[in-house]
């Protein structure tokens, strides 16, 4: 079933949640590293992020990732992991992501789909699930009751066939050039090429003064008009999910 976003029901989100995210039409995630010395052994470190609020130089939360050293070095950017973002001087969760051992992404796949789950305060707000394609990458957002909510893929070109590199300007090779994947509503039919879209995840370019050891990242996640907070921890839950599977170091 297709989920309308932004219906009107009981959000199951936590209240440090709402109290954060219900008035934000914006959010800024910065990827920083607790271990530069494993990646420069060639080994994933483990991922720790900051979240800030439009306009606001101070983060309100900040998220660990769990996973084994063990699975990191073997897996890379496939293994297993849980987040739990946490509210600053309270430690009250935000928001959890589960995302388990998966095949990387690929097309013309017919199983073992990239895919995680998310919730906040215990109650599960949504998931996010790859689909199968051929040449652009696409996924499916879920609300907490499995209903289709958003489209995500990014923007493309010659009828949906290729990713458009320029979309967001700056096309100036890997690493350091914009990248998005756009967010449409489940019910949109089309997506591709020039179709409006309702918000969209930014990968911005790395800051060489404060990243120069470390692949880590930054995006700034713009939300629908429409989202409530569970949806936009949603959002917030793939811009990690995102990064995991497409802009974390490559072996």
């Amino acid at each position: 079933s297709v989920a309308a976003p932004g219906t009107k029901k009981m959000e199951r989100g936590s209240e440090a949640l709402r109290a954060h995210v219900s008035t934000a039409r914006t959010m800024s995630i910065r990827q920083t590293r607790k271990g530069w010395f494993q990646e420069c052994l060639g080994c994933e470190a483990q991922d720790e992020y900051k979240f800030f609020k439009e306009g606001e130089n101070e983060h309100f939360a900040t998220a660990l990732e769990q996973s084994s050293f063990c699975l990191r070095c073997c897996l890379g950017g496939t293994h297993p992991f849980k987040v739990a973002v946490v509210e600053n001087g309270t430690n009250a969760e935000l928001l959890a992501v589960d995302r388990p051992c998966r095949c990387a992404p690929g097309g013309c796949k017919c199983c073992c789909y990239q895919e995680a789950t998310f919730s906040s305060g215990g109650q599960g707000v949504g998931s996010i699930k790859e689909q199968c394609f051929c040449c652009v990458p696409r996924f499916k957002a879920y609300d907490g009751e499995g209903g289709e909510l958003y489209k995500l893929h990014p923007p493309t070109c010659m009828g949906g066939c290729c990713v458009n590199c320029c979309a967001e300007g700056n096309p100036c090779g890997k690493g350091c050039c914009k990248a998005s994947f756009r967010i449409y509503p489940a019910a949109q039919d089309k997506t591709d090429g020039d179709a409006p879209y309702v918000g969209q995840i930014l990968k911005k370019p790395k800051s060489a003064a404060t990243e120069i050891f470390t692949s880590a990242s930054a995006f700034d996640v713009s939300f629908p008009e429409s989202a409530n907070a569970d949806e936009k921890a949603l959002l917030m839950g793939s811009a990690l999910f995102f990064n995991a599977n497409f802009f974390e170091k490559e072996g």
